[in-house]
């Protein structure tokens, strides 16, 4: 159990991850501002790799939404290690990723898809590994079992759990459900990107496969 100064400090960990998504999508949308896939808008090729993104995206937020369930507020409270906590630690990061990969997607891009998608996981990297000293300090041996049992970020399927949820607070549902909002903010911002390459408002810079 984690006293109030120490619950603050984590609750600093978690604005900080927000904010490092926000500041990370909004460098890389302005990046791509002047980026153009290889595959030219309304091909084929563009228009699955962006369908294909599309899916991540919502993947992404369902995931999201998934670990709320389970963490509910707790995560300050005890180790929770059912749901998506058994077969990860950081569930939440992990969907994060996946989602900013289909960010990254809208572009119609192979690389900008992978690359969104490695870039905000080693973004998060560093706040997991913060997380991880404090929650060491925070909860002793119970947490250094689990690391021990569970990957930090790559699931293990072979050991879900379903466990339960705990005492869930809604509040926190609806506040993940926002912040993946920001996710969703991607489709319409590409598409008027690509509308203003094909009309020639926005130079095309560069070119990624």
């Amino acid at each position: 159990m984690v006293n109030g100064r120490e619950r603050g400090a984590l609750s600093r960990y978690q604005s900080l991850r927000r904010l490092m998504l926000a500041a990370l999508l909004v460098s890389l949308f302005a990046i791509l501002l002047f980026g153009q896939s290889l595959f030219p808008p309304e091909t084929t090729m563009h228009e699955a790799i962006e369908m294909f993104g599309v899916l991540l995206i919502f993947l992404g937020i369902a995931g999201r939404l998934w670990s709320t369930l389970y963490i509910g507020g707790r995560k300050s409270e005890e180790v929770v290690a059912d749901g998506p906590y058994s077969i990860t630690r950081n569930p939440l990061y992990l969907f994060s990723s996946v989602a900013a990969a289909g960010v990254g997607a809208q572009i119609g891009s192979f690389t900008a898809m992978i690359g969104f998608g490695l870039i905000c996981a080693a973004a998060f990297h560093i706040v997991i590994l913060r997380e991880e000293r404090f929650l060491k300090k925070a909860m002793g041996a119970p947490y250094e079992a689990y690391l021990k049992r569970v990957p930090r970020f790559f699931p293990d399927l072979s050991l879900y759990q379903e466990g339960n949820t705990g005492s869930f607070k809604p509040r926190l549902l609806l506040t993940t459900l926002l912040d993946g909002l920001v996710f969703l903010v991607a489709l319409p911002f590409f598409e008027m990107i690509d509308a203003a390459q094909v009309s020639g408002w926005l130079p095309v810079l560069f070119r990624l496969p």
